[in-house]
């Protein structure tokens, strides 16, 4: 039988059909569900930021953006990210493959193209097989050689739960960024990519139920939305993943000093996302980002399963952008702050 949560197994492990260890038994949490919550995370950073900006630092820690983009000589700016976590699903080489997906997601939710990617990875060397760990490095660099993005080394330690991500540096143009705080009353919100992915990794690590469209749109780049809002003009966005549409709504709204508003109806799920939250397969992190959004937040008489969805976790999910992108469905709009951060309907 596998371990209980954050436990690990001294020897063996319950396995997957394949006969492989099972990874999501030797973590406390999955993907980003695993996120400080944002409320403890808002608190420390607080502490780190002192005077004025400098000039050069165009986005860095004062709305948490999704990355770091400094103006460099040349007219460029560079864009500097770092993003890892435990075990989303079994399949090693599909976690490489989320994992560096949902890294390489930051360059694009700031408008920007990776350009060299170092791994990060902590691995139980007694406990798991180095052949898996060299499954999910394998993942990883499928993915970023899809995104034209070199990967050139990294950082591993021996550590008792498995880690694996990547620190991405990238390359924008400095005067067509997408900024959190960019927001504008009348800008209507598009949602690149469908909600559900928590609630179904949570069923996974739970049951070994594999969702098939859940591994598809976590591993989908963001690179062509990115593009897409670019050219349409758009300079506001950010990406969705450990707080939920709720909580990422939040901080664009917040940064923005606008009123998000959600029509519900419009949101997109991925298959079987509404049964998993029946069910009850809802992580303790998707709790944690509704509690942090609640004081913000006008439910619009919306029911449980609904709202829980809205604030589900998120791994290596989609854009969230204020204005139309080709093919994305428009799932709100922003207005004037009526004293709501957020309000659905």
């Amino acid at each position: 039988m596998a371990a209980g949560p954050g436990i690990l197994p001294e020897t063996g492990a319950e396995t997957s059909d394949t006969g492989r260890p099972r990874l999501t038994g030797y973590a406390h949490g999955g993907g980003c569900a695993c996120k400080i919550p944002p409320g403890e995370l808002e608190a420390v950073v607080a502490g780190l930021l002192s005077g004025d900006r400098p000039d050069d630092l165009l986005i860095g820690l004062d709305d948490g953006d999704d990355a770091a983009v400094v103006r460099v000589e040349g007219g460029r700016a560079v864009v500097a990210t770092a993003d890892f976590f435990t075990p989303v699903v079994d399949d090693p080489y599909d976690w490489g493959r989320i994992a560096a997906t949902n890294a390489l997601s930051d360059v694009y939710a700031v408008g920007g193209d990776p350009l060299v990617a170092v791994n990060l990875l902590c691995w139980p060397r007694d406990v798991l097989p180095m052949d898996l760990a060299k499954e999910v490095l394998r993942g990883g660099l499928d993915v970023a050689r899809a995104a034209g993005c070199h990967v050139a080394g990294g950082h591993s330690v021996d550590d008792p739960e498995p880690k694996y991500g990547m620190a991405v540096t990238g390359l924008a143009d400095p005067a067509r960024l997408l900024r959190i705080d960019a927001g504008r009353p009348g800008l209507p919100l598009s949602l690149t990519k469908p909600l559900g992915v928590g609630v179904l990794n949570s069923r996974h690590k739970a049951t070994g139920e594999v969702f098939p469209q859940a591994v598809a749109a976590m591993t989908t780049l963001n690179r062509d939305a990115s593009r897409a809002a670019l050219a349409a003009g758009v300079e506001c966005a950010t990406d969705v993943t450990g707080f939920g549409l709720l909580g990422h709504l939040y901080k664009l709204a917040r940064a923005s000093g606008v009123t998000a508003v959600i029509d519900a109806a419009a949101v997109p799920y991925l298959e079987g996302a509404r049964q998993a939250v029946r069910d009850g397969y809802v992580s303790g992190g998707t709790r944690r980002n509704l509690a942090w959004v609640e004081p913000h937040l006008d439910p619009g008489g919306l029911d449980e399963e609904d709202v829980l969805l809205l604030a589900d976790a998120q791994t290596s999910g989609g854009l969230l952008v204020a204005g139309e992108v080709p093919g994305a469905p428009v799932v709100g709009e922003l207005t004037v702050f009526d004293g709501v951060a957020v309000r659905l309907r």
